[in-house]
């Protein structure tokens, strides 16, 4: 018997794209609903996947739970990767605009990483944090190349939580934003999040 078009397209499927099919499914759960109320078996059917495969991948709901928060801190960190040898204040508004254009292209996947704290899971609260820990370090390091800013580093404890608690701000403001995205506009949120950065990092 020939096999149906659905099954042709599957078979197709390389490893890596199964595995992004997987996450992406994962995530638009993980986003609606408690870590508790997720079932694995749920994203295999929506995937369109036997539950064996699936497990084949992530073998249990923390692995795969982890897998969609890491691929939503390694996204992050490659969009608002500083430019060298640009000024820090010349590149927070062109930062802050690609970084809200994923906040909307990927609301779910941004949803569900930031979720990552209310779990008990210690492996995946433990990935959220070297993610969030990532960033701030991304950010320190902009701010200790570029001439005009690096003086701001010298009292690095300081300017470290500066950091910390902007980044906190600007999750906040996303997820509200998220929520009610008629609030504002986006070059308006971008400006807000930008003041916040720039008065947080002032000397």
């Amino acid at each position: 018997m020939a096999a149906n078009p659905q099954e042709r397209t599957r078979r197709r499927l390389s490893t890596e794209e199964r595995r992004e099919q997987l996450l992406s499914a994962g995530a638009r759960l993980f986003a609606q609903n408690p870590y508790d109320d997720v079932w694995v078996e749920r994203v295999a059917e929506i995937a369109g996947v036997s539950r064996g495969l699936l497990y084949h991948y992530f073998p249990t709901k923390s692995d795969f739970f982890a897998a969609v928060v890491q691929r939503e801190s390694h996204r992050m960190l490659r969009l608002t990767a500083a430019v060298p040898g640009v000024p820090v204040r010349d590149q927070i508004g062109t930062g802050l605009d690609t970084f809200l254009a994923y906040v909307e292209s990927h609301a779910e996947g941004f949803r569900a990483f930031h979720r990552a704290e209310e779990t008990g899971d210690a492996t995946v609260r433990g990935i959220y944090h070297e993610g969030l820990a990532a960033h701030e370090d991304q950010i320190l390091q902009a701010l200790a190349a570029d001439p005009e800013t690096a003086a701001t580093t010298h009292d690095l404890p300081t300017l470290r939580l500066a950091v910390r608690g902007w980044l906190a701000f600007m999750v906040t403001v996303c997820l509200e934003w998220l929520e009610e995205p008629e609030l504002l506009p986006r070059a308006q949120v971008r400006d807000l999040c930008a003041r916040a950065l720039l008065g947080a990092i002032a000397p």
